[in-house]
């Protein structure tokens, strides 16, 4: 084929049987995101989820749209990969059997689909039949490695661990095969290894102990049994499956059934025998609920449930559908079971069982079971006596039969176990609240988690209800309702009710209501229980456990996006350690969403529920001290973080944290940036909380902590933002020190911005301050500042004046990092100047200088600037050397401003030098990073790329500390 797209092992591509370089982790990411649901469009904010998580950058479309561009480029030439963009995504197209991925399913589906009644030969089957065996083993050849090799982010760590089970299934599929073949004697190793590896595996224990038994090892196949048992009740709580149970018996009474057969074929446990009450044939139930009128959106979740119409030779289907209130998990599975109900002619079951129901009255699995009985039509005179008979008596029934059975509003596993069919050919789909995950890890049931609508969904949902007329007239309105409405499905059902009722409603008139209304459920009562948002939210909450709803009403008190683990524990009071358990009852009520291990989500009108909660179920006092562990909580742990990030920046002092606020300072400088990396949205959030709520200390020390993290990582909207509140804070307390600092943050962000009239205001006010206060080390840091204005301005005699009376500030503090970096400003305005020998030496002194106190950063800007340096001298090979060492040190710093710069420059060297494709590459990566942090030098890169002209020397140097 001329295109191969593997995901198997590390992420490849090969086109007319040539590599080809697919780039940067994160362009692999968004190819494998596009190819996992190749040839459906995956919608453009679910490919944002799998690429970034919650660390989206602040123009992740437009580096995303730039990483398809370039996968089409790569991947596009000869027409066997299209990428085209949809109204709501990306639509990926191409031959399933070109991914490896997709042609691994598409083997192991014929393997199944040929698996009942055939051979284990090594030829093909009689009259043309495919081999199972062959087919299965060309399926996990396909396999070189881990999927997606290093790629890491957590949908793929998802994804990759579905792979790994599909893939022991497909193993032990071949394992039934040899079986029943009768090689049992060669799987014994292996079996024994893989029943050590997966104790509690049932299907692997029964085929250990069948070949154990066929090997003459009667008494060892028992004990097997017997371990087994003991482990499931001692750590799980739980007896073997039926089916397990069975074959114990059958090897100890020595049943003739566990020997192979002359016509050998994979083992399956016979069907129970029929009772009376089988002898007639039974009606076929059609007890389906209406379907949901106006239905819409949800395809993945629906393809999800298509799944268990694919061939299932082995066992009956089962699908959980979970999510939190008002999500929609009735509506999609009834839609879906309407969809489908051709595909299971011999009836469709339907129960609520009222898992959640306000009153509290829960259907008994028994009450259950025999509505099914009554709904085949099974006289009451053969009903057997007691719940045990009477589910074997409705499995029975269903076995060797197509039925579709729907189990809504679950309250737990236990109520669900005994309505779900034995036999294959049965399909059953059960919602829930809670996640039941003991189905899914026990059971095998497909786990489909309803989440929010997105944002094109839930357009659509009211397109449905209103008309799209009248949606597309006012897209304004439309989308401040679906913000409003947290995307949740039945708060829109709610709006999308009165604005039907009253047609001559404006919608920007119902938005102003929810705006006006301040974050109250109030407006989403939709004249009912069942369609009244905080009711349906109440039944959830009063099932949790008093630490678990203690939990959630704290958790309303938070402001941010999401939190982790430890800002729970610290607005609790509490060790981490005490808060996991309520958490994860939290989470599988879904009324919180663990969206990474240890990091939880909940929409806004949950929040605005638990907020609720906490007002009249916490006295102010406690709802106020847990505000205070909180913010100490993230300010100490920040506060640490950007020590480790900058640890030469002159440092704040900061008051002791109360007791419980339990900071958790990184442990070296990678994981402060991945710790703010993760935070760093919700830190901005704290920031205008902690100033609304009366924390003004904390509002200016939590923008001081991010300050570092901000300018390495390119956020200066997100910098002017929190320092323009901080500012507004240290007035409030009257700290002319605090204001200095902030002043100066905020010039600095100005001047990154091109703003530079507002950010010699802001420098200007920060001057004097610091000379007030008497700090002469930032007194010599701000004229660093201003210097780096005038340059920019084409000032370069004033701005050197600025760099040299910095550098005598610096001496007079004896503050050698701030005389390394005024020596390296020097530097670079002598090499404007033309005195390129003067401006060498001193950036050479400024380079020992920061070597000797150990300032990697400092050391980075250094040959930065000595890259600048050459190039303006025309020692080209020189400049490439220097930026490449700089490149280098930026990388380890997790500087990517310095990086782009480097990059940058970088590329004018070897443009200069010839190296014209060089020199486009290397502008490309730079671009990719200045697009992602909205740098105002993007357009100029972009210039240098479509122009091919040599640039110019005046090219912006780099913000330095």
């Amino acid at each position: 084929m001329a295109v191969e797209l593997l995901l198997l092992g590390d992420v490849r591509a090969r086109v007319d049987g040539r590599p080809v370089d697919l780039g940067h982790a994160r362009q692999q990411c968004v190819l494998v995101a596009l190819l996992v649901d190749a040839n459906r469009v995956v919608p453009a904010d679910r490919l944002l989820d799998r690429v970034w998580g919650d660390q989206r950058p602040q123009r992740a479309r437009n580096a995303l749209s730039g990483y398809v561009s370039r996968l089409r480029a790569l991947l596009g030439r000869n027409g066997d990969v299209t990428i085209t963009r949809r109204s709501d995504g990306y639509l990926l197209t191409v031959d399933p059997d070109a991914v490896d991925l997709h042609r691994f399913h598409r083997l192991l589906a014929r393997a199944r689909s040929t698996t009942r009644g055939g051979d284990t030969g090594d030829e093909a089957y009689p009259g043309g039949a495919e081999n199972p065996a062959v087919l299965l083993e060309r399926a996990l050849t396909l396999w070189r490695d881990e999927p997606f090799g290093t790629l890491d982010t957590a949908w793929l760590a998802g994804i990759r661990t579905a792979l790994a089970a599909e893939r022991l299934a497909a193993v032990l599929d071949l394992v039934d095969l040899a079986l029943a073949g009768g090689r049992q004697a060669e799987l014994l190793g292996e079996l024994a290894a893989r029943a050590a590896e997966h104790p509690f595996d049932e299907r692997i224990a029964g085929q250990l102990m069948t070949a154990l038994y066929r090997c003459g090892r009667q008494a060892d196949a028992l004990r097997h049994y017997q371990d087994v048992r003991s482990r499931l009740a001692e750590e799980l709580g739980m007896d073997p499956a039926a089916a397990l149970q069975r074959l114990y018996h059958r090897i100890l009474t020595n049943d003739p059934a566990l020997e192979v057969t002359a016509a050998p074929g994979p083992e399956r446990v016979p069907a129970e025998p029929a009772t009376a009450a089988t002898a007639t044939p039974p009606s076929a139930p059609r007890q389906l609920p209406a379907p949901p009128s106006a239905f819409s959106g949800r395809e993945y979740e629906l393809t999800e449930l298509d799944a268990l119409l694919e061939p299932a030779p082995e066992t009956a289907g089962t699908a959980v559908v979970s999510g939190s209130a008002g999500v929609g998990k009735s509506a999609l599975a009834v839609y879906w079971a309407h969809r489908t109900a051709e595909r299971f002619p011999d009836g469709q079951l339907y129960v609520n069982l009222r898992g959640f129901d306000p009153d509290g009255v829960v259907v008994d699995p028994a009450e259950a079971v025999r509505g099914f009985l009554d709904a085949f039509g099974v006289p009451a005179q053969r009903v057997p006596v007691g719940v045990a008979a009477q589910t074997a008596l409705y499995r029975s029934l269903v076995a060797g039969r197509r039925v579709l059975v729907v189990l809504d509003n679950a309250r737990d596993a236990a109520q669900v176990r005994p309505l779900l069919p034995g036999a294959p050919g049965c399909a059953t789909v059960v919602t829930s609240r809670n996640q039941l995950g003991g189905l899914v890890a026990i059971d095998g049931a497909r786990a489909v988690t309803l989440d929010l609508f997105t944002v094109a969904e839930a357009r659509r949902f009211l397109a449905r209800r209103l008309g799209a007329d009248r949606v597309v007239d006012q897209p304004a309105a439309v989308d401040e309702l679906v913000t409003r409405c947290a995307r949740l499905p039945l708060a829109l059902a709610v709006v999308a009710a009165r604005a039907a009722a009253h047609r001559d409603f404006r919608l920007a008139d119902l938005a102003a209501e929810l705006r006006t209304a301040g974050g109250s459920l109030d407006p989403f009562d939709g004249g009912e229980p069942a369609a009244d948002v905080r009711a349906v939210f109440s039944w959830s909450y009063r099932a949790l456990s008093p630490n678990a709803a203690r939990l959630f009403r704290l958790v309303g008190l938070h402001p941010g996006p999401d939190l982790g683990t430890p800002a729970v524990a610290a607005m609790a009071g509490l060790p981490p350690t005490a808060v996991r358990r309520p958490l994860t009852e939290l989470a599988r009520a879904h009324l919180l969403t663990e969206r990474s291990p240890g990091r939880y989500v909940l929409h806004d009108l949950l929040r605005a529920y638990a907020a609720e909660q906490a007002a009249v179920e916490e006295a102010a006092p406690d709802r106020r001290a847990a505000a205070n562990r909180l913010l100490d909580h993230y300010l100490h742990t920040a506060y640490a973080a950007d020590r480790l990030l900058y640890p030469h920046r002159d440092p704040i002092v900061l008051v002791e944290p109360v007791p419980g606020a339990g900071p958790a300072p990184p442990g070296d400088r990678a994981e402060a940036m991945t710790w703010l990396g993760g935070e760093h949205q919700v830190l901005h959030a704290l920031v205008d909380w902690a100033a609304r709520t009366g924390f003004d200390r904390h509002t200016w020390e939590l923008a001081w902590s991010l300050t570092s993290f901000f300018n390495l990582r390119g956020y200066w909207h997100d910098q002017v933002a929190v320092q323009r509140t901080a500012l507004d804070a240290a007035r409030r307390i009257g700290d002319e020190a605090a204001q200095a600092h902030v002043h100066r943050n905020l010039g600095r962000a100005h001047t990154q911005l091109g703003q530079l009239d507002q950010a010699r205001a802001q420098l200007a006010l920060a001057s004097e301050l610091f000379v007030a206060v008497g700090d002469r080390a930032n007194q010599a840091q701000t004229r660093v500042n201003i210097a780096r204005i005038l340059e920019q301005q084409g000032r370069d005699m004033e701005a050197l004046h600025h760099d040299q009376r910095s550098l005598d500030l610096y001496r007079d503090a004896g503050h050698l990092t701030g005389q390394a970096r005024a020596l390296n400003n020097i530097a670079c305005m002598l090499t404007r100047l033309g005195d390129h020998d003067q401006a060498r030496d001193l950036c050479r002194q400024a380079l020992r200088l920061n070597e000797e106190i150990g300032n990697r950063h400092g050391a980075a800007t250094n040959w930065q600037s000595l890259g600048y340096l050459e190039y303006a001298a025309g020692a080209y090979r020189d400049a490439t050397t220097a930026c490449r060492r700089a490149l280098d040190l930026f990388g380890d710093v997790g500087d990517r401003a310095g990086e782009a710069e480097t990059l940058t420059c970088l590329g004018e060297a070897l443009q200069a030098r010839g190296a014209v494709r060089a020199a486009h590459e290397t502008w490309q990566r730079a671009l990719t990073l200045l697009d992602e942090m909205g740098h105002p030098d993007a357009d100029r890169v972009r210039r240098y790329l479509f122009d091919q002209r040599q640039p110019a020397v005046q090219h912006a140097r780099p913000w330095v500390r």
